[in-house]
């Protein structure tokens, strides 16, 4: 039950926690921005590494080992703070203003991201306070209690857990990890201003009738009678509670007014946060779909809103990218299939339309999609966990993924080939065989385990986080949003070497040599060997496999943590995502290069 006095809501923010939340994140920061080189530890006689403030009068110092990627593992507990010889606490807000000037924090951006930290810190004592599961007993639980058991959030970015827009007694209502059963409102929508969409075979009151049973219908009809409106003029479009209170009946006010819109009350089934915060999981009939929703909150470098322009081809490029995944062999052999994106409402305001450019949040504020859920494809034995799960780590240091291996009984290295032969192959081959470059972050797959093992892989988030870099191949029209317009020789290589090497295997792999599991010269070996393989089975893409080369010597340095110190607001200009080449800064040694086949040249 959600506590409803304002001297409840804060009761996981103590001393305790709260120091151990600062220690644990000013531990992340030193890391990424280390490997971000917007700092340099330097190493001290005695082994430690030292960093100090612009000025130079607080030095930070610690034990740490550096990984493959310039990946800093450094361990929490021997961190210090001083000044002058006095010691100071930990307090990751200090941390950020001793270092504004090496962050290159404008004074607009410093207060923002000094509360998104804020906000930050605040979640990291709340799970403090709530831990119900060590690492290993979570990797045995079910598919929501390790959605809502993880700790870090996004590895990479610092300020990841903002969520500017929610007060406290919101967080408890809706932060994925307290897990609280949410009520999604049912809006209806006018038809003449808001598009429908589907993948073919799909129309909208076969739709409906999937997610609400016939008694639910005819209530919802009903109100819609009572106010002498006919139910058949509108859509039923569901909208987050948050979204509802403090944005659709405030800013869309005279839609609701003129009854454009209508509320029509809160859904029967409970749903439940997942870790992308504006997507719900329906607990109480898993096999429905998951529903997207607009969340106009500040949250990693975004207002999450939701664009009804692309929400109108979001099923069509679902259609099109079903086809050639269900028509490719070689993913079939290795399990791979998405969640497909089934349908989307979005809705208009004619004001903003006119008034807003394609990218403001304006124009993001009242969407909705349905998602397959993965529950239906499960077999006999089977259980689901999002891979992000992969890199949960409890403060004791135990981890998910050790819990997984030893429930196994395979040996670490076996276990890890099974993982990417379910996960990087169908990746890479996605990229070389059909030009197709996904957002495969650990938030955007989910794997379905058997013993521990990883079987197949599920891809969800397709359509707005996916991208065609083949500029001739012919695509139906809706599909073209998708096909980047970008050389894909600038592009190709990165949609590995960053967003699975940089920022997935770059953490995976501490973690499991840090519990002695498996270490990391035969991690980056497996790794080699998986591509190698995929490499021998498909020699008719060989000449592919030498234009973009993963055994390069090295590839771009992405940072992250740049941008949204950049621009908090809005990261990225999504009409222009290549414009800004900023957080681009240097290159990393690539891991798979010592692994190089004798006799074959470099491309790099």
């Amino acid at each position: 039950m959600t506590p409803t006095s304002p001297q409840q809501t804060p009761a996981h923010l103590n001393p305790e926690h709260w120091a151990r939340a600062n220690r644990l994140l000013i531990r992340k920061a030193l890391a990424e921005f280390a490997h971000e080189r917007l700092i340099t530890p330097k190493q001290q006689p005695d082994g430690r590494y030292a960093v100090h403030s612009d000025e130079g009068t607080v030095a930070y110092r610690f034990t740490a080992r550096v990984y493959a990627l310039d990946h800093w593992r450094i361990d929490h507990t021997s961190i210090t703070r001083e000044r002058a010889g006095e010691s100071l606490p930990l307090d990751a807000l200090d941390l950020v203003l001793e270092l504004r000037e090496s962050l290159n924090l404008s004074d607009d951006i410093l207060p923002v991201y000094l509360e998104e930290i804020s906000s930050t810190l605040a979640s990291s004592a709340y799970k403090l306070a709530n831990r119900r599961h060590t690492a290993p007993e979570l990797a045995a639980q079910d598919f929501q209690t390790v959605e809502t058991g993880m700790y870090e959030g996004h590895p990479i970015f610092v300020a990841n857990n903002g969520r500017l827009g929610f007060d406290s007694s919101e967080y408890l209502d809706y932060a994925p990890e307290t897990g609280a059963p949410v009520h999604l409102v049912w809006l209806a929508a006018r038809r003449d201003l808001a598009t429908f969409s589907a993948i073919d075979g799909l129309d909208y009151d076969q739709l409906i009738a999937e997610e609400l049973s016939a008694e639910e219908r005819a209530t919802l009809a009903d109100r819609m009678s009572e106010l002498g409106l006919d139910f058949d003029d509108f859509y039923l479009l569901p909208a987050h509670p948050w979204q509802w209170r403090n944005k659709i009946s405030v800013t869309f006010a005279a839609e609701v007014a003129q009854r454009h819109l209508v509320y029509l009350g809160t859904s029967q089934d409970r749903y439940r946060a997942q870790q992308s915060i504006r997507t719900f999981f329906n607990t109480d009939s898993p096999r429905k779909h998951y529903v997207k929703t607009s969340l106009s909150v500040l949250n990693m470098g975004f207002l999450r809103g939701l664009s009804a322009r692309y929400m109108s081809v979001t099923p069509a490029i679902n259609d099109w990218l079903g086809e050639i995944i269900e028509d490719d062999e070689v993913l079939a052999r290795h399990g791979f299939g998405i969640l497909k994106e089934r349908a989307a409402i979005g809705y208009r305001h004619r004001h903003f339309e006119e008034a807003a450019k394609k990218t403001s949040p304006y124009l993001k504020m009242l969407a909705a999609l349905w998602r397959e859920s993965p529950v239906p494809r499960l077999g006999e034995g089977e259980r689901l966990a999002t891979m992000a799960s992969l890199l949960h780590t409890d403060p004791d240091g135990a981890s998910f993924v050790g819990g997984l291996i030893r429930e196994s009984g395979l040996a670490p290295a076996d276990w890890l080939r099974h993982y990417l032969d379910v996960y990087l192959t169908p990746l890479i081959h996605c990229a070389y065989a059909h030009d197709l470059m996904f957002m495969p972050h650990g938030e955007n797959l989910i794997l379905v385990l058997r013993d521990g093992v990883p079987v197949r892989a599920l891809m969800k988030d397709l359509a707005e986080e996916i991208a065609l870099l083949d500029e001739d191949a012919e695509v139906p029209k809706d599909v073209e949003r998708i096909r980047l317009p970008v050389p894909r020789d600038d592009i190709w290589p990165l949609s590995i070497f960053t967003d699975v090497f940089d920022c997935f295997f770059r953490f995976l792999s501490p973690i499991l040599d840090g519990e002695g599991l498996l270490d990391e010269e035969t991690f980056w070996a497996t790794v080699a060997e998986c591509v190698l393989a995929y490499q021998r089975a498909t020699p008719e893409l060989a000449e592919r496999f030498e234009q973009y080369d993963l055994f390069a010597e090295s590839f771009h340095r992405v940072c992250l943590n740049r941008m949204q110190l950049r621009n908090n607001q809005q990261m990225v200009d999504l009409e222009n995502p290549d414009e800004d080449e900023s957080h681009l800064v240097g290159t990393l040694d690539n891991p798979l290069a010592r692994h190089r086949p004798k006799g074959q040249s470099s491309s790099a």
